[in-house]
């Protein structure tokens, strides 16, 4: 794998229900973006009934695994495959997403705190838009003091909730509290470039969280969240720009649940040549 050096860290299969192609679709995809991995991270099985129509089964866990494993054997030598999973952080269910990222050798384990979810939205749409907001943050931080995983996804996804009322200046001091708590763990955040697909139309983070995170020297990690092969590797060479507006100057991709950290700079090139050598845009800024 010459000259590439970059992964794309968040990607999705079809258990999820919710995703398109075969995981050797994304692969022949992240070769043509340039990069040198990928890492896929479908969505966690849950247990009791917990919004099971966007994700895997218990009992599909083992097939997750291995497509995963025969893509992996399939591309070695011209692509890293590795093993994640994005797993819901939803208080109660902590023992449960434990014993689950025992169950393989995963890579890389991301949490997500979705809003979205009937079961989510039972249990906390039971005041005001602030409220719901202030007890998404309050859950992220939750979040990453568990221990439980290495990144957490799409930080300010609530933006989505209800996009006319997001005012991020209103909330800031709320943002603030939940990132003092995330920087304290050590636990690394995603910038994650499918935002600009969504009905609040920005990368997950926004600008002035990105720049909050930096000021607190919280880690950074790259990925698109494709749920499409065409979206792996997406407007990289822009989230990259964004991060170097916000004062970062390294990202982190993790093998074996350690990260590696990674100079901006450097991928940025390696991206460019990338580009250049295949005539291929799909890594471009814009």
């Amino acid at each position: 794998m010459p000259n590439r050096l970059f992964y794309d860290s968040h990607m999705h299969t079809p258990l999820c229900k919710h995703a398109f192609g075969e995981p050797e679709a994304y692969a022949d995809r992240a070769i043509q973006a340039g990069l040198k991995g990928i890492i896929f991270t479908c969505h966690s099985p849950m247990p009791r009934g917990f919004w099971p129509h966007v994700r895997m089964s218990i009992k599909e866990f083992p097939e997750y695994v291995r497509i995963v494993d025969r893509a992996a054997k399939a591309y070695e030598g011209k692509l890293d495959i590795r093993l994640g999973m994005e797993s819901d952080f939803f208080p109660g269910f902590e023992e449960w997403i434990a014993e689950l990222h025992t169950m393989a050798k995963f890579h890389y384990c991301l949490g997500s705190v979705h809003w979205q979810g009937q079961d989510y939205k039972a249990r906390y749409e039971t005041g005001s838009v602030e409220d719901f907001i202030a007890t998404y943050f309050r859950l992220l931080a939750e979040s990453a003091e568990t221990g439980l995983f290495d990144c957490l996804a799409h930080p300010d996804l609530v933006k989505n909730y209800k996009p006319e009322c997001w005012d991020f200046e209103a909330i800031r001091p709320i943002v603030a509290e939940s990132l003092d708590r995330i920087a304290k763990t050590g636990v690394a955040m995603e910038l994650n470039t499918s935002g600009l697909n969504k009905r609040y139309a920005a990368m997950n983070p926004g600008p002035e969280m990105l720049a909050m995170m930096a000021e607190r020297g919280i880690p950074v990690v790259i990925g698109s969240d494709a749920h499409v092969a065409q979206r792996v590797g997406d407007r990289f060479r822009l989230a990259i720009n964004h991060l170097k507006a916000a004062g970062y100057s390294t990202v982190r991709v993790y093998e074996e649940r350690w990260p590696h950290v990674m100079r901006l700079d450097e991928i940025e090139r390696t991206l460019l040549r990338q580009a250049t050598e295949l005539g291929n845009t799909s890594v471009e800024a814009a």
